[in-house]
């Protein structure tokens, strides 16, 4: 009963509007992964990865390389999803959000 207290009223076109724009960017943003993931190099080069670690000179600059670069986009794009979710959520669950 606590959370009729907290329930939002939404117009039913807004209402889908939001479930959609939610299904469609996490869908998209889902796709960007993927395609993002499979374009990256592995982090290691198998067992010859296990010795002979030291940084180079050219490891100093790696925040600028395009590896970090992709990898800093899909870390954004995983959290975008989680929050479309979570919202979409909140749209199933009627207890919090109604539609009038």
């Amino acid at each position: 009963m606590a959370l009729n207290l907290l329930a939002i009223q939404i117009p039913h076109v807004l209402y889908s509007v939001l479930n959609y724009f939610c299904l469609f960017g996490a869908t998209l943003c889902a796709l960007f992964v993927i395609v993002v993931v499979l374009v990256q190099p592995g982090n290691s080069n198998g067992i010859s990865a296990l010795g002979n670690n030291a940084e180079t000179f050219f490891n100093k600059d790696k925040g600028k390389t395009l590896e970090s670069k992709l990898k800093r986009l899909t870390y954004i794009c995983i959290a975008i999803i989680a929050v479309l979710m979570i919202v979409y959520l909140l749209l199933q669950n009627n207890a919090i959000i109604t539609v009038r």
